[in-house]
């Protein structure tokens, strides 16, 4: 079937979409396409029938090279899911996908854009029943599954069609070269210029934010020519299994090859990821996890352009506030939210042992640490409000770090069980903080590692000279994709803003209102920055999709 996108009416409407986000992307201003409360989405009545109904069954994709059903995941609130994914013969499978890519490449940059909006928009549509699958596979709550897994997670992936498309048309099509040459005929050269992909690109789904962290990647490359094969985290493959359905379901409608976007869903141990890493036709890798297998991405998938988003350490330096009751209660929020289960949530607040200036009167350390504590305790104090901003923590190892950090230092706060009053199985924890000091080198080894889940540590440190010191030491060492700061002194903010320009770190200064350290606006916040080891990439930058295509001329003589 020849591609026709008149054969999907809606398709021609999305180029106003794409230039409102363009612009949104030169201005850096707020703009969303896609409302974030659930009484804007037509499937709200029908999303939970939709969500059960794909429980227990076998979520056929019609993919070439499936040898196979693979499935098991639970959702964190204690249910089964019970759905089976075809597995992949990848020797088949890949093949296929890059037979697919000629007539996609050929479509050039803008018909590429207006498809993936079309998939994005259909997306969108089945907002609330993705909701229920983020939930039940990350453990967000269902609100912050609602907004980050769906309207905040298509943002980023309309963000890195802008981009690609941006990048792809920085070159003209053609071009007419003409050079004199005095009294000799001129020289004359036409000159056609075509962005070509990469080859298949391979995105590595992560468990806690399977759509949020998935779809940059996944459009970015499906936007510059490349095929793309999803390969889920195992706990959290429904999301990224109904994005792939959906996908193929319009490109099959618009005359593309569906195998333009497959899902390569993997049986318990296998370690599919690394498999699909080394293959030849694999040339693009987008992955968000552990530091260690991000490490060895980016050292054996040499044929590949890998982006990564692995582990840090983000630290909120302490030094004075003019507003501090706001300035507890934002904190208190940042460490709830999710459980501390975002890579942005901040880990070491570094607090002088003498104390901070604030309105309300200083501060000894102790007692902001304790007023902090209430502060958290406050927040999550009703049952109710604590699981919708907790949720359930995503998995074991979690619990087991929040368990042990009590015995790492002097527990401020203790972490407390919650119960779900719907999902009893569900596993509910309240944040952990513990003071540690940062003069003791006993204590280093805590704070300088990443504690991923709800634990915060809130070191003592000889002045605020010695916590912006110790931030650049962090941000360089163990990298960092947020840093805080609250101060009232022109001068400490100039030396930590000095630290994260030169360490390449993403600052928020006195944060005391309903915006977060841990919260981005996709079209105007940049993810990561690219620049230290917690990311080789940003979202979303042009470095982030230019080179998923080059460009390639063809000369002729005029």
């Amino acid at each position: 079937m020849a591609a026709d996108l008149t054969a999907v009416p809606s398709v021609e409407a999305h180029r106003e979409t794409l230039d409102k986000a363009l612009e949104a992307i030169r201005t850096r201003e707020y703009w969303s396409p896609y409302p974030e409360h659930p009484k804007a989405y037509a499937d709200g009545e029908t999303a939970q029938a939709a969500f059960d109904a794909l429980r227990g069954t076998r979520f056929d994709l019609d993919q070439p090279g499936t040898d196979g059903w693979t499935g098991g995941e639970v959702s964190p609130y204690g249910i089964d899911l019970g759905v089976e994914y075809p597995h992949p013969d990848v020797d088949v499978l890949l093949p296929a996908m890059k037979a697919a890519m000629p007539a996609w490449r050929e479509a050039g940059p803008e018909n590429r854009a207006l498809v993936c909006l079309e998939i994005l928009a259909r997306i969108n549509a089945r907002t609330t029943e993705m909701a229920h699958a983020v939930m039940h596979t990350s453990g967000q709550a269902f609100m912050m599954a609602f907004q980050a897994g769906g309207p905040h997670a298509q943002d980023r992936g309309l963000e890195a069609v802008a981009y690609a498309y941006v990048e792809q048309v920085r070159t003209p099509g053609t071009a007419e070269w003409v050079k004199p040459q005095g009294k000799r005929d001129p020289l004359s050269l036409r000159k056609d210029f075509t962005a070509v992909p990469r080859g298949v690109a391979l995105v590595i789904g992560c468990n806690t934010f399977p759509t949020w962290n998935g779809y940059p990647g996944l459009f970015a490359s499906l936007a510059t020519g490349n095929a793309v094969v999803v390969k889920p985290h195992p706990r959290a493959v429904l999301p990224l299994a109904l994005t792939v359905a959906i996908a193929r379901e319009v490109l099959a409608e618009t005359g593309f090859d569906p195998n333009l976007v497959c899902l390569a869903a993997e049986r318990p141990g296998e370690g599919l990821a690394k498999t699909l890493a080394l293959r030849p036709e694999v040339r693009v890798i987008d992955y968000t996890g552990s530091t260690a297998f991000g490490d060895w991405l980016e050292e054996n998938a040499r044929q590949a352009q890998v982006f990564t988003e692995k582990a840090g350490v983000n630290t909120v330096v302490v030094d004075s506030t003019d507003d501090y009751k706001g300035m507890l209660s934002n904190l208190a929020f940042s460490l709830s939210l999710y459980s501390g289960q975002m890579c942005t949530t901040p880990q070491n607040l570094l607090i002088p042992r003498d104390g901070i200036a604030t309105d309300d009167g200083h501060k000894g350390f102790d007692e902001v640490v304790g007023d902090l504590s209430a502060a958290v305790g406050g927040l999550l104090g009703d049952d109710a409000r604590a699981n919708a901003l907790l949720g359930a923590l995503v998995n074991p190892d979690v619990k087991a770090r929040l368990e042990a950090a009590a015995s790492l230092g002097e527990v401020a706060l203790a972490s407390r069980e919650v119960t779900h009053p719907d999902f009893p199985d569900a596993v509910v924890r309240t944040p952990v903080i513990v003071k540690l000091d940062g003069a003791k080198p006993d204590d280093e080894a805590a704070y300088m590692s990443e504690c991923f889940g709800p634990v915060a540590f809130a070191v003592a440190m000889d002045s605020s000279k010695d916590s912006v010191d110790l931030l650049r030491r962090t941000v360089r060492e163990k990298g960092a994709m947020t840093v805080g700061a609250y101060t009232t002194s022109g001068e400490v903010e100039r030396q930590i803003e000095e630290v994260c320009l030169e360490e390449a770190a993403q600052l928020s200064l006195n944060l005391t209102g309903g915006v977060y350290v841990n919260q981005t606006a996709a079209f105007s916040d940049f993810h990561g920055s690219g620049g230290n080891p917690a990311a080789n990439a940003t979202l979303c930058d042009g470095a982030f999709v230019a080179s998923r295509f080059r460009v390639i001329e063809v000369r002729r003589q005029a």
